[in-house]
């Protein structure tokens, strides 16, 4: 299965990195199986950068049965339900540190960033804010948090958004 990550850099050997950021999931190596949401990201960390970043795809193979691998501890969210939430919401927070290697589910974009702080303020029952993620088209993303787990990702590719061919 190809997986996709945008950046504003080539990452042929993907690295967990420390961040000063709260993201989704913790603490990891975040990848989407959409290659057109890894071209948004892309975009969006170009112009939060500025200067001459550019907006590049790395692209990686994985086992099409590596999240269901005995060998790694997965964490899969099928749908944005009250489970997904409560587990965004604490990473976000920085209030959980889990021990998965990888876990799956949709992305908490900066679309559905007002709904989940309008949750988060008390404005919005549990049950008003699953609703409303209904309506937003979720696109997934993978996110690796182990060094074991990233040497399964298998560099392909990368392209560069704002000119031609990368490497």
């Amino acid at each position: 299965m190809k997986i996709y990550h945008g950046s504003t850099s080539v990452i042929e050997t993907p690295e967990i990195i420390d961040s000063q950021r709260f993201l989704d999931f913790g603490r990891g190596f975040y990848t989407t199986t959409n290659q057109v949401q890894a071209e948004k990201w892309a975009i969006i960390k170009q112009k939060r950068r500025g200067g001459n970043s550019k907006s590049i795809v790395s692209v990686y193979e994985i086992d099409d049965d590596l999240a269901d691998s005995k060998k790694f501890e997965t964490k899969k969210f099928p749908k944005a339900d009250s489970e997904w939430l409560n587990f965004v919401i604490s990473n976000r927070k920085g209030e959980i540190f889990h021990n998965y290697d990888i876990v799956i589910g949709a992305v908490a974009n900066d679309k559905l960033y007002a709904t989940l702080s309008l949750f988060e303020s008390g404005i919005l029952s549990l049950k008003e804010t699953i609703s409303r993620l209904k309506v937003h088209k979720l696109f997934d993303q993978i996110s690796f948090h182990s060094q074991i787990v990233l040497k399964e990702l298998v560099f392909v590719e990368c392209y560069n958004l704002t000119s031609t061919k990368v490497g």
